[in-house]
């Protein structure tokens, strides 16, 4: 029997990186999955990858009336759920002191109210049993300069998933959160358009990291999936992957 036979998963930014690496794994375990992204060039991309058998949906992680939508379809494609995984997240690296209102606004809307209310719209979806796997960052734990906007949203995002877990155990769903360090994903590039800079920004990073190393996507996915079936005596945790970061 397939590892995730008969068992369907939603991924709220999975069209690249760490959502489109835990998509692969559940597919290649014969779950069914439908995953969501907003650029059409990463949708294109992400249905080549993924192949037919998966569902990939155009979806503002920050819009309610998208979630509601998504909601929607979501009960018509799959009726119930097993899987809620909020992995749509950005940074807008940006010093204290050229942080604007339209800058905090986006980072608290993409990386804390978009989550919130896809867990709130989603979870009546969800089996008894089923999981609930939120990305928060190295970030919420460490006072990263340039990261006080992005790093405040995911530390509201981390106290979500403690509260959904409490609110959310007489039905029988676990709510936790994976916790990347530096991923070695498109992002990077995408923050730091300057080859350069991007250079020694990567440079400087790994240079902290006790690891001395970025992560994998493969190694989010691990850990996602751990959190999602595996760890069922957990519920309300946090788990780093972050090369000891946060830790040592």
């Amino acid at each position: 029997m397939e590892r995730y036979g008969e068992k369907r998963a939603v991924i709220i930014g999975g069209t690249s990186g760490m959502g489109l690496a835990t998509a692969k794994v559940l597919l290649d375990g014969g779950a069914r999955v439908l995953v969501t992204g907003l650029s059409q060039a990463g949708l294109e991309s992400a249905e080549k990858e993924l192949g037919k058998e998966a569902l990939v949906v155009s979806s503002d992680a920050r819009s309610l009336t998208d979630i509601d939508a998504l909601a929607a379809q979501v009960k018509a494609e799959f009726d119930t759920i097993d899987l809620l995984f909020v992995n749509a997240g950005f940074s807008i690296p940006t010093p204290v002191a050229n942080v604007t209102e339209a800058i905090y606004d986006e980072m608290f809307n993409l990386n804390a109210k978009g989550p919130f209310f896809a867990v709130q719209k989603l979870a009546p979806l969800i089996n008894r049993g089923g999981s609930v796997v939120l990305t928060t960052s190295v970030a919420n734990v460490k006072g990263l300069p340039g990261q006080v906007t992005y790093g405040a949203a995911k530390a509201a995002l981390r106290s979500f998933a403690r509260t959904l877990a409490a609110e959310l155990v007489p039905s029988e769903i676990r709510v936790n959160a994976v916790s990347p360090g530096p991923i070695d994903t498109p992002i990077l590039d995408k923050v730091f358009p300057d080859k350069n800079v991007a250079a020694q920004v990567r440079e400087k990073t790994i240079g902290m990291i006790p690891m001395k190393r970025f992560g994998t996507s493969e190694e989010i996915a691990k850990a996602v999936l751990f959190l999602a079936f595996e760890a069922t005596f957990t519920t309300g945790a946090e788990l780093p992957v972050d090369g000891g970061w946060s830790q040592l």
